[in-house]
């Protein structure tokens, strides 16, 4: 034991001995990831402010006089440009241009007109005399979807504005509307929502979570592993710690535990600067609806902080033990991290596969798969559904991987063919 105290204490006076270190491990990142999540979410949440308060720009063709009281009644906020015929005449640079509704339809294509409402010539006229399905008058919309702004107003014109329209209307032909109503759907919208508040506010919370977390520890463990093992065997340190007394087996679990400490550390800071970050990052993308981003219902009890902290700690060790076998076997460190790289892709695939997960109850034995376990337990702790069978499983099988491992890494670091580059 004496031994590996040894190699830990040599192993944490490199790191912590040297500043630039120190920083680029444990600063460099969270100053990162707080500063990118911020930055991202003020944008988002400047997007979605900028497409609600912008005003429109709506071409309507052949508007009946009713249509227009009945926007000034309820103020509706848009630049309006009524035109009856095939074509609209504006006022460009000064000068009066006609524009054919072709021309206009080319104006929302390249984002300069939001919206066309198009009523057919004689509307009102039609809609007071029709007397059957076949003469049902259209209004049409012309739009681009990839555009927010077009889209918006549309959805605005569709629910806000031709919804009312059109009930005035019927209230006009028919007198009471409730005679022609057959039954209602929710009268009270709000009684039929059934929910977990709590598991609304986590849902995007958990969805992203496990992904970063998943993704981040690795990356402690992918920069200190290499430089330790393969970094100390092509600089010739290794070789000289290999013929000291220590015994071998010794310097495999210095250099496991002091890799699992400095990776632990750095996952602490990463999961301490995500906890600040993420919520005011989905909050900001929900636009500040409550439920709809789904961060600020998120809060944990003891046990759930107890799981996930083991979670991460065992996934911690494991990552060290996969970087460490690759890094013992590889001669250069160039070499380590093109053996580590797909690795890392494994991981990303593991968190991703969470992310679209959805509500789906996965078979207990996924909890026993290593990576994507531990990915599906910290999603379900997010949501409060992860069971002590599962929270056992996963961490039993996440310590028993990296128990395996580690005896391979024993196992070469006895061959002097792998070790000493042979």
């Amino acid at each position: 034991m004496n031994g590996t105290k040894q190699v830990v204490r040599k192993e944490l006076a490199r790191v912590f001995g040297d500043k630039k270190l120190i920083f680029s491990l444990f600063i460099l990142p969270a100053l990162l990831l707080v500063v990118i999540y911020s930055l991202m979410g003020n944008m988002a949440n400047n997007m979605i402010n900028d497409v609600k308060e912008h005003v429109p720009t709506i071409y309507i063709q052949n508007a009946p006089e009713d249509f227009k009281a009945y926007l000034q009644e309820n103020s509706f906020k848009g630049d309006l440009v009524y035109f009856n015929g095939d074509s609209a005449v504006v006022e460009e640079e000064g000068q009066s241009i006609a524009r054919s509704i072709d021309n206009l339809k080319k104006g929302v294509l390249n984002g300069d007109i939001d919206l066309i409402l198009s009523f057919e010539e004689d509307f009102s006229s039609r809609v007071e005399n029709y007397e059957s399905a076949k003469e049902i008058p259209e209004i049409r919309t012309f739009y681009n979807p990839t555009e927010d702004y077009s889209q918006e107003a549309r959805s605005n014109m569709l629910t806000g504005v031709l919804e009312g329209y059109k009930q005035k209307l019927l209230a006009q032909k028919i007198g009471d509307l409730n005679s022609i109503t057959m039954f209602y759907v929710d009268k009270d919208p709000e009684a039929a929502i059934i929910m977990d508040e709590e598991k609304a506010g986590s849902k995007m919370m958990s969805m992203m979570f496990p992904y970063l977390i998943v993704m981040l520890l690795f990356t402690g463990p992918m920069s200190l592993g290499v430089d330790s093992i393969t970094g100390e065997k092509e600089r010739g340190t290794m070789a000289s710690m290999l013929i000291t007394p220590i015994k071998r087996s010794q310097i495999v679990m210095g250099k496991l535990i002091s890799l699992s400490i400095l990776s632990c550390l750095s996952a602490v800071v990463y999961a301490v600067s995500m906890t600040f970050v993420l919520p005011n990052f989905f909050n900001n993308m929900g636009g500040g609806e409550p439920g709809a981003a789904g961060a600020s219902g998120v809060s944990f009890g003891a046990l759930q902080i107890i799981e996930l902290v083991v979670i991460m700690l065992t996934l911690v060790f494991l990552y060290v033990n996969i970087v460490s076998l690759f890094s013992v076997f590889a001669k250069t460190v160039k070499e380590a991290n093109a053996y580590i790289s797909p690795v890392y892709i494994v991981v990303i695939i593991a968190g991703v596969l969470t992310m679209f997960a959805g509500n789906s109850r996965p078979p207990i034995a996924m909890f026993g798969i290593p990576l994507y376990g531990s990915a599906v337990a910290i999603q379900k702790i997010m949501t409060n559904e992860l069971t002590m069978a599962q929270f056992g499983i996963t961490a039993a099988s996440t310590l028993v991987a990296a128990l395996l491992i580690t005896a391979l890494i024993t196992k070469a670091f006895n061959s002097e063919k792998v070790m000493f580059n042979a």
